[in-house]
């Protein structure tokens, strides 16, 4: 593009790092091979790019950039719904769900609530309740020896699933976050409690998470 084009761009384009109605950056732990994605189509002659696969991540995607990155190539197939906003009843993307995403049968499941943990009320707010509940979570693998960092990344890269539980029981929203026992090389049941044991040093900074 010229330097016109490059300028109005720039004052118009959407940014794509946040997700957005016609596509933008959709972390979605399963939104993996074999999936069928439909994608609204706002402007004429719009384009298509895709990036930022994961090998794996959770639901989330708590840490931020925490998934595992990795290379990829990828074969897309393209057909064109005419007028298909209008026919699906939708202006945001749907998609379904390829047969390859990680499948677990067993989890342990930590609830959270839209209370801070200074105990401030945030009315029907999921935002703090997974919150909470990734807190929760994070606070139990530090039992087994993990520290707070180590505990964050694994919750970031596993495919944890979070969920909103519920959003009628005012004032407080439910969040839940599931995590994965098959992930891990012991037993993290709450009956079978393994106690305290010294994870190593991989992912330990001075972050106030400990």
């Amino acid at each position: 593009m010229d330097s016109d084009e490059a300028e109005q761009a720039a004052e118009e384009a959407a940014r794509t790092v946040p997700p957005r109605e016609h596509g933008g950056n959709h972390d979605i732990k399963d939104l993996s091979i074999g999936s069928t994605v439909y994608f609204p189509v706002y402007v004429e002659g719009g384009k298509f790019g895709i990036g930022d696969f994961h090998a794996s991540q959770g639901d989330g995607e708590i840490t931020f950039c925490g998934a595992i990155e990795m290379a990829a190539y990828i074969d897309v197939k393209f057909d064109l719904v005419k007028e298909g906003m209008e026919k699906h009843g939708v202006d945001h993307p749907i998609f379904e769900p390829g047969n390859r995403g990680p499948t677990f049968e067993d989890y342990v499941t930590f609830c959270g609530y839209s209370v801070t943990e200074d105990g401030e009320q945030h009315y029907i707010d999921s935002h703090v309740a997974y919150r909470r509940a990734s807190l929760q979570a994070i606070d139990y693998l530090k039992k087994f020896g993990y520290t707070g960092q180590q505990a964050l990344h694994i919750l970031g890269t596993a495919p944890i699933e979070g969920r909103q539980s519920g959003v009628v029981d005012v004032p407080n929203a439910c969040s839940t976050l599931a995590l994965p026992k098959g992930v891990f090389d012991f037993d993290i049941s709450p009956e079978n409690f393994g106690g305290h044991e010294d994870r190593g040093d991989i992912i330990v900074t001075d972050d106030p998470l400990g």
